[in-house]
């Protein structure tokens, strides 16, 4: 019999991405759920790998498929699936935890021993093809409550409420977001859901400066043109309860740690390229800053897709850009180059 073929788009090296033919998966497992990709979202991480080959101990070996945001139709479920049928429309989580080691156990399968995550080398294949096989608990079903444009903002959108919530940040609160890409941006939205005071953003393309503006944004302003320090210090001489650094950069961390008021919080969201960055340790300990790690989401994918089913907040201002699939390489090159004022480029699949 001959094997069923669909098309994806690889990594074939350095900033190359092209078109092929490859093998197309089948529903294997009783939990599993072969799916229709409609709309995948280009990450920073997947720019990550395409210009550099690697995140960290992550190397990608070519050819290899990255992407993990995306929407989806189901097309077949495996003999024990009940709660999804072909035809709905589903959100992607895109790790799959083992669910039996310590940090599972723990509420924690974000960093499971095991997890396999969807585009990471040496995990999971990425999601940009035509089909995907996925477990069930890994598609959340949106019936119609919100757009598949919608469902591949979830994916980001998650992580900035799993950050807002890790910071405990409330009512009364003022906070700062360094870096107002799409996930700058979803730290914005989820803190405003949560009802802080005031949101301080800083941002170094113009474009993104006047859409965090438009987002709900206190303040915005570039460290490239002033002392943006000395700017928020000015409006808050106490400085901020938190700041979500989200640039990864170090200029940006530094600028964090002195924003912040004694017994403030930085959490750590952006990832750097370099291996190591630094603290001024006399700085964050005279100050008590408690520093967070961000690490995706946590069970935080539902809440997303309920804050934008109930119109608590509103996401569709981060879609600037949409690439038919051919297009995937033209959008890679967009993302990467910061070009044409791009927050977040959707790949139209389906």
């Amino acid at each position: 019999m001959k094997t069923a073929t669909m098309k994806a788009q690889m990594l074939t090296a350095l900033r190359r991405i092209e078109l092929k033919e490859i093998p197309r998966p089948r529903v294997q497992g009783p939990t599993d759920v072969l799916l229709k990709i409609k709309y995948v979202g280009v990450c920073g991480s997947d720019v990550h790998y395409y210009e550099t080959g690697r995140i960290g101990s992550q190397v990608v070996e070519y050819p290899y498929q990255v992407g993990h945001e995306c929407s989806a139709v189901v097309v077949e479920v495996g003999s024990a699936v009940t709660s999804l049928a072909a035809g709905q429309a589903v959100v992607v989580e895109p790790a799959v935890s083992c669910h039996m080691c310590d940090q599972c156990r723990a509420g924690r399968p974000h960093t499971c021993r095991k997890l396999k995550f969807l585009g990471c080398p040496g995990q999971l294949p990425g999601c940009l093809s035509e089909y995907l096989v996925m477990p069930a608990e890994c598609c959340f079903p949106i019936d119609g409550k919100i757009t598949l444009q919608q469902g591949v903002l979830c994916e980001p959108f998650a992580i900035g409420v799993y950050a807002v919530q890790q910071s405990a940040a409330g009512m009364s609160m003022k906070v700062g977001v360094l870096g107002a890409g799409p996930i700058g941006l979803s730290c914005l939205a989820a803190a405003k859901a949560e009802g802080v005071q005031t949101a301080y953003v800083t941002e170094i393309i113009p474009e993104r400066m006047a859409i965090a503006q438009q987002a709900g944004a206190d303040w915005v302003g570039s460290p490239r043109t002033e002392d943006v320090v000395g700017a928020v210090m000015q409006r808050e001489p106490e400085g901020l309860d938190i700041v979500y650094e989200c640039a990864g950069q170090q200029e940006t961390l530094d600028q964090a740690v002195e924003m912040l008021k004694p017994g403030g919080k930085l959490m750590i969201i952006g990832i750097p390229r370099e291996d190591r960055v630094s603290f001024c340790p006399d700085l964050i300990r005279r100050k008590e800053i408690t520093l967070i790690n961000v690490r995706r989401q946590n069970h935080c994918t539902q809440k997303a897709i309920d804050l934008v089913a109930q119109k608590k907040v509103d996401l569709d201002f981060m879609i600037t850009h949409t690439f038919d699939f051919e297009q995937t390489a033209e959008a890679f090159e967009v993302v990467a180059g910061y070009r044409d004022g791009v927050v977040k480029a959707l790949i139209k699949v389906g």
